[in-house]
């Protein structure tokens, strides 16, 4: 029953975000002295879910140990207690340790058993890429299996959409056949962040595992401390970033660097996923680029972005005519409301079109009311749309009387009543003349000759033999 109700109560919480998950997207330009090293990019303002830049989004990368957010997605969401205590089996991972590239994976000091919260390892595994928490948490959510835990994190992947991503493993070590892109890892981010506990864990600078493990990790309270790889959220460091937070970092030596993070500022937020970025510079040198890039992005954001007025709602958008009116035969329309975007402020608002306009209706016929719904209006950027308005009448329109008589008068014939009443007219005449030839027929059957025999009234035979007329002298 427990579970029931926290599988309920999170689908209630991600129910709303599910409706949003893909962003919109307006690719604008970077600045031209900016230049991104990685090979994949993508810049998402998270107030209003909108891609403001992307690189090579849809090209498909290797995702390191990034497939970490989705291994945390599918266990927040599949187990039931994330407090459970979780007896530390070094069977389930130590073939890790002879793997072909061993420095793609990270180890966080997990020892065979040790006991550790579900909880604990999550926070191992966002914050190290802990391969030994990894494995655990699949080996436990796939009951004993961390071939049906892949499943379910290749199941999660299709319910969200993304169709460009396959995951072979867990830890996010080195296979071919594992893959993402930029935008697809943007996507689960945004969904990963409104699954509870993930942000507040993915987010966190450091962290000491909850269950005192003092026989194996004496000074764990010092020592056995685990930190974020993202080198942003250093207090005091080369790369720090103000308002940088988590999510998750990601090194394979076949394919570079990898980093999804986001960051925060006077109430703007941005998640940034740069992906393939090189691991050294032009001399060899070990050099973090995907990080560079994720400061350049955040800065240029920051700094060139707010919130402008994209269409006001006193601008008249066009004007529709209107039949029967009385004074101005048309009607201006201006939208319902005003419409508010995130801008770049390089690019002058005049260059937005608003010419697509779908009228609901050709004409009006007069009254037509203020606020009347007309038809809505498109708004696009270098072909890519910004939204959709609705615009409505600037102003009431009266009806003419006269010109509503004459209207009325021609429209008499052609109106549906007046063909009905005809047309029942012609049905009713019809009837009354077929009744009547009826009734004729039936008159005339009834009415027929007497014979001559009937046609004299009978006389008495003693009234025929009468006596002949007697002499009077007689």
């Amino acid at each position: 029953m427990k579970r029931l109700f926290c599988v309920l109560s999170a689908m209630i919480i991600v129910l709303p975000f599910l409706c949003t998950a893909k962003a919109e997207a307006v690719n604008f330009p970077l600045k031209s002295n900016m230049s991104i090293m990685s090979e994949s990019a993508v810049l998402v303002n998270l107030d209003t879910k909108t891609i403001i830049h992307q690189k090579n989004a849809d090209r498909k990368q290797m995702p390191g140990p990034l497939v970490n957010i989705m291994t945390a997605v599918v266990c927040i969401e599949n187990f039931p207690d994330l407090s459970k205590e979780i007896t530390i089996d070094e069977s389930v991972f130590d073939y890790l340790y002879n793997i072909e590239y061993p420095d793609d994976l990270r180890f966080a000091e997990i020892l065979d058993g040790d006991v550790l919260t579900m909880t604990d390892l999550l926070y191992a595994m966002m914050l190290t890429s802990s391969v030994e928490a990894a494995e655990t948490i699949a080996y436990k959510v796939g009951d004993g299996s961390t071939a049906k835990f892949v499943d379910m994190m290749n199941e999660k992947a299709a319910e969200l959409g993304l169709n460009d991503t396959h995951f072979t493993n867990a830890t996010g070590m080195y296979d071919p056949n594992q893959y993402t892109t930029a935008n697809d890892m943007a996507t689960l981010s945004m969904y990963a962040l409104s699954v509870p506990y993930f942000e507040n864990i993915s987010t966190t600078y450091s962290y000491t595992p909850s269950v005192p493990n003092l026989k194996s990790h004496p000074n764990q309270a010092t020592e056995w401390v685990w930190t974020h790889s993202n080198i942003m959220m250093e207090p005091d460091g080369d790369y720090t970033y103000n308002g940088a937070k988590g999510i998750k970092t990601a090194n394979l030596e076949l394919a570079g660097r990898n980093i999804v993070t986001m960051a925060s500022r006077d109430g703007n937020k941005y998640l940034a996923v740069l992906m393939k970025s090189p691991l050294n510079d032009a001399d060899g040198e070990t050099t973090f680029y995907h990080i560079t890039d994720a400061k350049s992005l955040f800065n240029w954001a920051f700094n060139h972005f707010s919130y402008q007025v994209i269409l006001a709602d006193t601008a008249e958008v066009g004007e529709l005519p209107v039949e029967l009116a009385e004074g101005n035969d048309y009607v201006l329309a201006r939208p319902k409301e005003e419409f508010t975007l995130l801008w770049y402020d390089d690019i002058d608002i005049s260059t937005i079109s608003r010419d697509k306009v779908v009228w609901y209706k050709n004409t009006l016929k007069a009254p037509v009311a203020k606020g009347e719904p007309l038809g809505k209006v498109t708004l696009e950027y270098s072909g890519e749309e910004l939204g959709t308005v609705e615009i409505v009448a600037v102003n009431n329109v009266e009806r003419s009387t006269s010109k509503y008589n004459i209207y009325a008068a021609k429209m008499f014939r052609k109106s549906t009543w007046f063909n009905k009443a005809l047309l029942v007219s012609f049905l009713l005449c019809a009837i009354y003349i077929l009744i009547c030839i009826y009734s004729y027929i039936v008159f005339k059957s009834k009415a027929k000759p007497m014979k001559p025999i009937y046609a004299v009234p009978k006389m008495n035979d003693k009234k025929k033999r009468r006596r002949p007329p007697q002499n009077k002298d007689e």
